[in-house]
């Protein structure tokens, strides 16, 4: 048995692995001691021996000797590390202890600074060609990101700046702790929609319960960052998530008809926003119908010219062309600002010369935002909403807001988190990654995350001198911007592939399409996420059994259904094909305990446990169970094939009725030994065969317990008339002591002599 050594004195120690052997150093017998306070007797070691004061230093002989090079990292000063120290072919221990010095230069040293600031690892290495490569993507992606910010603000029922407010700090914020040089974090059309749900506020373009959102938001993904919990986007299915990308790309596209379509007074709820929209067709303002119409076209036509791919086979282009195909490339990346601008410059010369035909945005307070904490009450004439009422409003929203970034960008980290707590500062709604700006970034050139630092300078220049001019800028201009962008989102493809590859996963993509427009996006993928989850755990709680018979003594095995066949002293084999949790356990008692049953004598089972990986505590009460009931019935039940650190689980219950062998030809061979052997002499023996694991037999006591109570029986049946017992006696012989024994001696026939089992 190991010992574990406490050394005192001797710095360094040495305790090979032998007959009490020390080599190649020095021990200190009269202050070694172990974890009792007493002197042991020296031989093997654990790998836990370890000094108590003072800093190892290797002492081994010098030619023996060998630098520990493993880094050490504890919580507390008292938590001690070691690592090992070959000598020639023997295992030695060289102990190491971690002081309060040692752990603070562990926890600050530069690897673990650059783990949690990214910017430190790629700034060193910054030269010209990243500079420029991010200054390009960055001013295109702002291009891009100006006339998308104004537009989803309108999808958030805010004023156009807040869309630019919320443009800018997760650029500044992803560039410090920032992996991925392409991602950029922004307003999106899903955190748009959902923060028209959940942050609107009493008051008519109120941003205050946006705000709280936005801080709360970024406090649960800050959160969840530090615990790195996000795996949780693991148990999200595929077609869940396809299927409310296409809810929402719908619902957003659809909400913007009344903008396009230049009408008033439409509810945000879709179908009742379908309905009215149809009702006031005829009320659809017709220079805002034929702008929308020309911007789709044109954004259409520069996303193609965007998209034109040059079949030159291999041949050399000249400059000029080129530059010509860069150009097209640049205008179709920057067709939103360049649709914005066209129409109010437009909508300005109307204005000019006096139609007021356009249904324009609405004024748009100038300049940056101001630094401050968000304010938590809301008031509105007389009345004031106080942070209870806010908290109120917003509901599941703390929830179910993180939870679709989450969703949104597939990832989750500390980055997401700040942007979205120090964009609460700056009067910031909930931001995530940008599927579409960030496709763009990439394709721009991007070589770090500090192409947000250009996006964001962009954003602020607009906001501090552009703002007076967006008053200017058509709804139905920003409305066709957020269709063109929401309907790449759309996909109904992924239907055809479900019908083709598991036409039961469409269940969760129809339900969640379905509630996403009839009671909100935000519960259809709650609900589109809940079916996923019965879908994964409907295996857990009806797993699959394959039962096989097979008869003792000969290989011969027939279907357990085919009743026809089934011979006497068969022995039932249950394979557990997907392994064992606990909620399947009384699927699996049920199933086995009524194939063990079928017939009038139960039938001994073999539970093959070849495909059970884990075993937690409720399921080895299940087992149990079922052992027992195997018990109450006279039956017997083998387990085989169970790994040893499984069955250590099992085992550590102590239950009397465990029967445990390595294989199910044991199994077979362990039931047949004991069918042909005499019952009685079995009984008697206590033991079970060799290889078979039984944590214990029926003691002494017991089967005392059980021959008394059945003489106690046999007293109660005796016949009470003891004039018929004479009678029967002077005929037949001893008088009966059982039913059976009854019967013959009426019919005349002589009771069996041979022992039934």
């Amino acid at each position: 048995m190991d010992t574990l050594v406490v050394m005192d004195e001797a710095e360094v120690c040495k305790i090979l692995l032998g007959d009490d052997a020390i080599k190649y150093g020095t021990l200190d017998k009269e202050h070694a001691r172990d974890v009792n306070g007493q002197t042991p007797k020296i031989g093997p070691v654990t790998k836990n021996a370890m000094p108590l004061n003072g800093v190892s230093q290797n002492t081994c002989e010098p030619s023996h000797s060998t630098e520990c090079t493993h880094n050490f990292s504890c919580t507390g000063c008292r938590e001690w590390a070691a690592c090992c120290c070959e000598v020639g072919q023997e295992i030695g221990k060289l102990c190491h202890r971690c002081d309060c010095k040692s752990c603070v230069k562990n926890c600050c040293s530069v690897k673990k600074v650059k783990q949690k600031l990214p910017i430190l690892q790629w700034l060193p290495k910054y030269r010209l060609p990243h500079f420029q490569g991010d200054l390009i993507a960055g001013f295109t992606v702002g291009l891009t990101v100006i006339p998308q910010g104004l537009a989803l603000a309108q999808v958030a029922e805010l004023p156009p700046q807040y869309g630019l407010y919320s443009a800018f700090m997760g650029c500044f914020v992803y560039c410090v702790l920032g992996t991925a040089k392409d991602i950029t974090l922004g307003p999106t059309a899903i955190m748009s929609l959902m923060t028209a749900e959940f942050g609107g506020s009493w008051v008519h373009y109120d941003a205050t319960v946006s705000i709280i959102l936005t801080l709360f938001c970024g406090i649960t993904q800050l959160v969840m960052g530090l615990l790195n919990i996000g795996f949780l986007v693991d148990f999200i299915s595929y077609p869940v998530i396809n299927s409310f990308t296409t809810a929402a790309a719908i619902t957003i596209a659809f909400g913007q008809t009344k903008k396009w379509f230049g009408l008033k007074n439409i509810p945000r709820d879709f179908i009742p926003q379908v309905i009215a929209t149809c009702k006031k067709i005829p009320e659809i303002k017709l220079w805002d119908f034929l702008l929308g119409l020309g911007c789709l076209t044109l954004l259409y036509s520069m996303k193609k010219m965007k998209n034109i791919k040059y079949n030159d086979n291999g041949q050399e282009v000249s400059r000029g062309i080129q530059v010509g195909r860069k150009i097209l490339w640049l205008l179709g990346t920057a067709r939103n600002a360049i649709v914005v601008v066209v129409a109010a410059g437009l909508a300005a010369i109307l204005l000019h010369y006096g139609i007021d035909a356009l249904s324009l945005t609405e004024e748009v307070q100038p300049g940056l935002p101001k630094f401050a904490i968000p304010s938590f009450e809301v008031h509105d004439g007389n009345t004031t909403y106080t942070y209870e009422d806010i908290f109120e409003k917003i509901g599941s929203g703390f929830f179910i807001v993180p939870l679709l970034s989450l969703i949104e960008t597939i990832a989750i980290g500390k980055a997401f988190g700040t942007s979205n707590i120090l964009g609460a500062f700056v009067s910031a709604y909930p931001v995530t990654g940008s599927f579409s700006r960030t496709a763009v970034n990439s394709q721009s050139g991007v070589k770090t995350p500090a192409g947000g630092i250009w996006t964001a300078t962009l954003v602020l220049l607009a906001l501090a001198f552009l703002t007076p001019l967006f008053k200017y800028v058509p709804d139905a201009a920003l409305a066709c911007v957020i269709i063109m962008a929401v309907l790449d989102m759309a996909s109904f493809g992924m239907l055809l592939k479900l019908w083709r590859v598991k036409r039961l996963d469409l269940i969760p993509w129809l339900a969640t399409f379905f509630f996403s427009f009839v009671i909100g996006i935000e519960y259809g993928i709650l609900i589109g996420v809940g079916l996923s989850m019965i879908f994964l755990l409907f295996p857990w709680a009806r797993p699959g059994l394959v039962m096989r018979k097979e008869q003792m003594g000969s290989v011969r095995s027939v279907a357990a259904d085919d009743e026809s066949q089934v011979q006497k002293n068969q022995v039932v084999i249950v394979q557990l094909q997907s392994g064992i949790r606990f909620p399947g356990v009384e699927f699996i008692r049920e199933k086995v305990m009524k194939e063990a049953l079928r017939d009038e004598a139960p039938k001994p089972v073999v539970l093959d446990c070849t495909h059970v990986s884990v075993l937690d505590f409720s399921t080895a009460n299940g087992l149990i169970a079922l052992f027992e009931d195997f018990k109450l019935h006279k039956s017997k039940l083998i387990m085989a094939n169970m790994k040893p650190e499984i069955f250590k689980v099992l085992d550590n219950l102590k239950s009397p009725f465990v029967r445990h062998v390595p294989t199910v030809e044991e199994a077979l061979k362990l039931i047949e030994d004991e069918a042909n052997a005499d019952p009685e002499v079995g009984r008697s023996a206590g033991a079970a065969p060799e290889g078979l694991q039984q944590t214990q037999s029926l003691s002494n006591e017991e089967q005392n317990d059980e021959q008394n109570e059945e003489e106690f029986i046999g007293e109660e049946n005796e016949p009470e008339d003891d004039a018929v017992t004479a009678l029967l006696s002077a005929q037949h012989g001893p008088t009966a002591s059982n039913n059976d024994d009854l019967d013959d001696v009426v019919t005349g026939s002589q009771p069996n002599s041979s022992t039934q089992d």
